[in-house]
């Protein structure tokens, strides 16, 4: 089981949202060290100094995960300067939420970069050195939209759906290995954290609140679970999706259960608390 305590954690968009819940809570789990990178320097400075303050060790780094050279860059200075982060949380992401055809070219790209290169890559990084130690757990935040789709969502569902099949295929070659090298991937519902904001909740699915599920991935990361999905829905969501003929679930799932509705009212973070060009991933969509 991947011990927390005495461990060095690494996280993307690390500085606010679920993010910074994850850092936060496995400083109270006993972590040794905790490594944030963040696009947003004046936000990643506050955090590090209130942690700082609070007696932890927190490294923080100011990287845009979607420049592959920034990252292969500051993931070797923390190697070198660091050490090989024990759990690595691709946890940074963006969402547009409009229709297709009204996505920018700059929209789609930039989606693409952070929500599925930018974690691969981080990934990629850091996986030698912990191939080469032998031990190391990769916790990959997904979504349910990579799970069913969803109007007004297409281009972060198609993100999120390449990072749970990445994902899981990366599980697989790391179990074969026989080492102590795990992956965990995180498929949640949308969390109250304002990433989402306006979103109308599916029925039976509640809106995840960021304390519980910030807890459930801990849980599942010292247990090695492979797949958290949250709310106990989303389960289903595969099930659903092979049995049912394409129309009869988009009658019964995606209207009957209101999920294709549900980004109707979307209006995001305010421009005011928004994180510039890169929020972290607290959220995410059935």
């Amino acid at each position: 089981m991947t011990k927390l305590r005495n461990s060095t954690i690494l996280i993307t968009g690390g500085a606010s949202g679920i993010g910074l819940l994850l850092g936060q809570q496995g400083l109270l789990r006993g972590a040794r060290r905790l490594i944030i990178w963040d696009i947003n320097p004046q936000t990643l400075q506050q955090v590090t100094q209130q942690l700082t303050a609070q007696g932890h060790e927190v490294h923080a780094f100011v990287v845009d995960v979607a420049s592959p050279d920034a990252v292969e860059a500051t993931a070797q200075q923390v190697i070198s300067t660091i050490g090989v982060p024990d759990v690595l949380f691709n946890n940074a992401g963006i969402v547009v939420g409009k229709l297709f055809a009204e996505h920018s070219y700059a929209e789609i790209q930039r989606t693409l970069d952070i929500n599925v290169l930018g974690v691969m890559t981080v990934a990629r990084a850091f996986l030698p050195a912990m191939l080469q130690r032998g031990s190391g757990h990769i916790v990959n935040i997904a979504s349910a939209a990579g799970l069913i789709p969803n109007p007004r969502m297409s281009v972060y569902a198609a993100s999120k759906w390449a990072v749970l099949g990445w994902s899981e295929s990366l599980r697989l070659e790391l179990e074969a290995l026989r080492q102590d090298l795990h992956v965990t991937t995180v498929t949640p519902s949308y969390i109250d954290t304002g990433m989402f904001a306006g979103v109308k909740a599916p029925l039976l699915t509640p809106i995840l609140k960021p304390e519980a599920i910030t807890e459930a991935i801990l849980a599942a990361v010292e247990k090695n679970k492979a797949i958290l999905r949250r709310p106990a829905l989303v389960h289903l969501l595969p099930l659903l999706r092979g049995v049912l003929p394409a129309r009869l679930f988009d009658t019964i799932v995606g209207r009957g259960f209101r999920v294709y509705t549900s980004m109707d009212k979307f209006a995001g973070r305010p421009a005011t608390t928004a994180v510039p060009a890169q929020p972290e991933e607290d959220t995410t969509n059935t």
